[in-house]
């Protein structure tokens, strides 16, 4: 069953055209990140889903309900649709309970409604609290709960963890995420932050230029990018010019496995993490360390083929041994994908 169906939506903000024939559908029950740089759309999109800006052209669906098209705009509050702020936007003369219940009539706020929510997002007992003596983390579990607390058909969480520090937005969104599955809500989630774009959602949709330029598992995004814009803003990339014959490409890193059969000239996508380094005298193409990135939990090599080429590894141990001026063989772990023609120009 489809929660939200976004159809060909178009809309000009001034002298930009925000929204160019975006198109969006999310499933009852699941969590979908809309993802992209800053000034390519989304946040527009959400405001058009919640209606806070009337379409140019296109459809919206909220469930079975059409809520925008031409010539017809339902206003927000008939929509249905809760909003999550980044700052979370909790009522100060409140308590935690008074926030939470505040979109409930009576019979639901005695139908333990409010301690429901209250538990799946990790606050139980935190009711008669008032917001200020909650930590930022937990001021936004309430939103989140305060959200859910109603049964609407759909949540739109707008960057809800960007004023967090990081550790605290990792475990954060993890346990949100844990609890609109345990609620059976549909979400969605407006995001710049590519990691918690491929961590949480079911689904990720990239825009760029006011168009879903893919949509599709964070798995299939990562490893199958569906041009060579996504395909680089999604991780880090080495793309390299090769020549398919079948299963095999031939590349400046050597006969490298596809996943799919191919033939001619292609461009071939290599991540990071699939490039091995080796000892100078094992077997593999042969490189030279320009510098590499330390940053905790890996390392990022910068490399440089015989041919000029540049390579980046990602490694997980041992940095200090790939110093400038270090002499290595490179060979590639698994398949790699091959991007579609119209992503090479």
């Amino acid at each position: 069953m489809t929660t939200l169906s976004v159809h060909a939506a178009s809309k000009r903000d001034g002298p930009v055209q925000a929204l160019r024939g975006a198109e969006l559908t999310v499933a009852a029950g699941t969590l979908t990140a809309v993802l992209s740089p800053s000034g390519c759309g989304k946040t527009t999109l959400l405001r058009c889903i919640v209606g806070f800006e009337r379409l140019d052209a296109g459809e919206i669906h909220v469930g079975d309900v059409r809520v925008a098209a031409p010539g017809l705009h339902v206003a927000p509050h008939r929509r249905r649709v809760a909003v999550m702020a980044q700052d979370g936007a909790l009522f100060p003369h409140l308590d935690v309970a008074g926030n939470v219940g505040y979109g409930l009539d009576r019979a639901a706020r005695r139908s333990g409604r409010i301690e429901e929510v209250l538990a799946l997002v990790g606050l139980a007992g935190y009711g008669k609290r008032m917001p200020h003596q909650l930590s930022g983390g937990q001021q936004q579990r309430v939103a989140v709960a305060r959200a859910l607390a109603p049964r609407p058909p759909l949540i739109l969480l707008d960057e809800p963890f960007t004023a967090l520090d990081a550790s605290l937005r990792a475990d954060l969104r993890t346990d949100i995420r844990t609890a609109l599955h345990a609620d059976n809500a549909t979400a969605v989630l407006v995001t710049q932050d590519q990691a918690e774009a491929l961590s949480i959602a079911d689904q990720v949709a990239v825009m760029h230029g006011g168009k879903v330029r893919q949509t599709g598992s964070p798995y299939d995004l990562y490893h199958a990018p569906a041009d060579r814009w996504v395909a680089a803003f999604v991780g880090d990339t080495n793309l390299l010019r090769a020549t398919a014959n079948g299963r095999t490409a031939h590349a400046p890193l050597g006969a490298l496995p596809l996943a799919a059969s191919h033939q001619g000239d292609v461009t071939v996508l290599v991540r990071p993490e699939q490039v091995r380094l080796h000892a100078a005298s094992a077997p593999g193409v042969p490189a030279t360390v320009r510098n590499h990135l330390f940053h905790g939990h890996d390392a990022v090599v910068d490399l440089q083929l015989q041919d000029d080429t540049r390579i980046t590894a990602r490694i997980l141990d041992q940095p200090a041994a790939y110093a400038a001026g270090t002499s290595v063989r490179l060979t590639v772990h698994g398949t790699v994908h091959v991007l579609p023609e119209s992503a090479r120009s």
